[in-house]
């Protein structure tokens, strides 16, 4: 199974080095990794990403491979909205999920390079619906980016979960962030969620800008609670 997991990801990322050989600045995805941004997409614009997760494992010692796609779509008034799809194939399987999703930007001063947000991530299971339960997470963040070329951008804010959680899951926890561009295409990027929950991870790896439309990430997560509690994420997003 380990094997079949390696080889279904070299697939998966062979099909994303042919995109990115063929492709034509982006602008930041409204994620840092999975972890809220302060950014929205702009009026009439959509971004679509396809996403790719797999813990390193046989399914018998908790191996997983997570595929699905994520749509924004930007509206007036500094909001957006959007919408994910994610299966997990695992041992036993997971239920398809869906997450509708809305983010407002209510502060921006580009001038000084500071941003606030705020928004929720619905979590709803389609399949096997008696096994799991519809959650929320509602959500404000602020940013502060710096002036130059390659100047770091710092995000952070916090988290509360509602719905019928389980025992022992972290309601509320802080969010942070971090985007430090290495050059003019690509950067170097990080994301944490405190708390032991499905949001309990920090990811660090690297974003890369293709074109004006198109961009490329990867990055390792690692859990808060857990032995190999981790996995390799791998993203392609393009603008519309």
């Amino acid at each position: 199974m380990k094997n079949q997991s390696i080889i279904r990801f070299a697939l998966f990322a062979a099909c994303a080095l042919c995109i990115i050989s063929n492709a034509s600045g982006v602008k930041a995805q409204s994620t840092i990794f999975d972890k809220p941004s302060t950014s929205v997409e702009s009026p009439g614009k959509v971004y679509l990403e396809l996403d790719f997760i797999t813990h390193f494992a046989s399914y018998a010692d908790g191996g997983y491979q997570t595929f699905g796609p994520r749509v924004v779509v930007g509206l007036p008034g500094n909001t957006e909205i959007g919408i994910n799809g994610f299966y997990t194939r695992a041992k036993p399987g997971e239920p398809i999920e869906i997450q509708p999703n809305f983010k407002w930007q209510f502060y921006s001063d580009e001038t000084r390079g500071l941003a606030a947000a705020a928004g929720v991530l619905l979590s709803i299971p389609v399949r096997r619906r008696r096994e799991g339960t519809t959650t929320a997470m509602f959500y404000a963040v602020g940013s502060k980016s710096f002036e130059g070329n390659y100047g770091p951008t710092f995000t952070a804010g916090g988290y509360t979960l509602a719905g019928r959680l389980e025992e022992g899951t972290t309601k509320h926890g802080v969010l942070l962030g971090y985007e430090q561009p290495l050059s003019k295409r690509i950067s170097f990027l990080a994301d944490w969620a405190s708390g032991n929950n499905d949001y309990g991870y920090v990811v660090a790896g690297t974003g890369i800008t293709l074109s004006t439309k198109d961009s490329f990430y990867a990055g390792y997560n690692f859990g808060n609670q857990g032995r190999g509690n981790n996995s390799l994420g791998v993203y392609y997003g393009r603008s519309f």
